[in-house]
């Protein structure tokens, strides 16, 4: 009998140590009732009762992350996008610039509403028959 109750006084002291260890390094926001303060009071000078009920009433159980919703769950994302219809006619207007862009021609002298080039001017470097460029100029 003698050596049962020195296993329930180590196990009595071991709990009260933890107990107190446990309300010590909380913070504070997961104390409930009193403050922390108060709690470690009450744990220190009511040994096994005050580990009991700090377990018990004082202190708050972490709470859960709450669930993670995907993007396209997410009713307040989804109401941030466009409507179908505004892209459509973002889509709409791009194509008809892509077009008009397209009808443009690669050459510069070639105005859009013009299907043929205009004629070089005599200006013009290349403008004369001389293959190397040269008019007129001596060999």
């Amino acid at each position: 009998m003698a050596r049962l109750l020195i296993v329930l006084g180590i196990a009595a002291a071991v709990f009260w140590v933890f107990s107190i260890v446990d309300c010590a390094v909380q913070p504070p926001a997961r104390h409930r009732g009193v403050s922390k303060g108060a709690w470690i009071a009450i744990v220190v000078l009511i040994p096994v009762l005050g580990g009991i009920l700090w377990f018990v009433l004082g202190r708050a159980r972490p709470q859960a992350p709450g669930r993670v919703i995907a993007p396209d769950d997410d009713p307040n994302f989804l109401g941030t996008l466009r409507a179908p219809s505004d892209q459509d006619e973002r889509i709409r207007l791009l194509e008809e610039e892509l077009a008009r862009l397209d009808s443009e021609g690669d050459d510069p002298r070639t105005r859009p509403d013009q299907a043929e080039p205009t004629a070089p001017d005599d200006d013009e470097p290349g403008a004369d028959d001389d293959p190397r460029g040269r008019r007129g100029g001596a060999l």
